[in-house]
C-alpha cells in the first residue's frame, strides 16, 4: 500500500482529502504545516506527498525547496486555493512538484497524479501542471 504524505493546514480540507485518499487504497499521514510535514516525512517516508502551499511556520514553497533538498527523488504534488499575487504554483513547479492543482480542483484529479506518480519508471524530473 502507498503512503501518502498530506500537508494541510484547513482541518476541514485535510479531513476530506484524508477520506478520499484512504478510500481509494493509500495509507495516509497527515500534518498541518511544512515543518510538521518535514518532522513527518524523516519519521515515515512516503512514496507521494501532497502539499498546500500557503501554511503557517513553514510554507509549502519553503517545504518542498527543504523536503526536495533532503531527498531529491521526491514524488510531489502542490495545491493552493490563491490566485494573483498570491498564487506560488510557479514556484513550486520550479522546486520540483510534478503536479500543481488549484483548488477546487475535482478529486479524480488529485488522484489521477498520484496514480500517474506511482507507476513505475515514471520520470520525476520536470512538472505536469494539471492546470493546462
Amino acid at each position: 500500500m502507498a503512503r501518502i504524505l498530506l500537508v494541510e493546514d484547513d482541518g476541514e480540507v485535510r479531513e476530506t482529502y484524508r477520506k478520499v485518499l484512504e478510500r481509494a487504497g493509500y495509507e495516509v499521514v497527515t500534518a498541518t504545516n511544512g515543518q510538521e510535514g518535514l518532522d513527518a516525512f524523516s519519521q515515515e517516508p512516503a512514496d507521494v506527498v501532497v502539499t498546500d502551499i500557503l501554511m503557517p511556520e513553514k510554507d509549502g514553497v519553503e517545504f518542498i525547496r527543504e523536503l526536495r533538498r533532503a531527498v531529491p527523488d521526491v514524488r510531489i504534488i502542490a495545491v493552493t486555493g490563491f490566485r494573483g499575487r498570491y498564487n506560488r504554483l510557479p514556484a513550486a513547479r520550479y522546486l520540483g512538484a510534478q503536479y500543481t492543482l488549484s483548488k477546487p480542483f475535482p478529486m479524480e484529479e488529485l488522484l489521477d497524479a498520484i496514480r500517474h506518480l506511482l507507476q513505475p519508471g515514471t520520470q520525476i524530473e520536470g512538472d505536469r501542471d494539471a492546470e493546462s
